[in-house]
């Protein structure tokens, strides 16, 4: 594995990378962004989406968060189904805390799914502590829960 992610460069996400970012996009969310949201976050001065490219520079991941004075926020996040599990969410994950950090954050907010014990179990050994709940706030009424990471002072 330790050689797999040796091969991994996350780099900002560009136009030309859309095409198999939304193939992720689908492949992962029963209920996807459009090309156009993320176009809208690609031309947003507060987001700085990031891609993961892996073996054959493929994109293999995307995040796509968002900073807007010392608050950052996670928006969408997503790795090829060939490579979950196998550390490339949290490398972007980390590179977002490194940015938003890096930047003047206060904290990074995220929504996950309940039901998304894997993420969820992500976020938590990365620091980050449940906050709230949102309350039917999928389309299919799973609740969200609200996490934020705190940096220390």
């Amino acid at each position: 594995m330790e050689n797999r992610l040796e091969e991994i460069t996350i780099c900002p996400m560009t136009e030309t990378d859309l095409d198999e970012v939304l193939i992720i996009e689908t492949e992962s969310f029963p209920r996807p962004w459009a090309r156009n949201h993320f176009l809208d976050e690609l031309n947003s001065p507060h987001a700085f989406p990031l891609v993961a490219f892996g073996p054959k520079n493929r994109v293999i991941g995307y995040i796509c968060p968002m900073l807007v004075i010392d608050e950052g926020h996670i928006l969408d996040v997503a790795v090829d189904k060939a490579f979950r599990g196998k550390g490339v969410g949290r490398m972007l994950v980390e590179r977002v805390l490194l940015d938003c950090r890096e930047k003047g954050a206060e904290f990074v907010s995220l929504e996950v799914r309940l039901s998304n014990f894997s993420a969820i179990h992500l976020y938590e050994s990365l620091g980050f502590v449940e906050t709230g709940r949102r309350k039917a706030y999928y389309e299919n009424g799973d609740d969200a829960l609200l996490m934020e990471y705190i940096f220390e002072s």
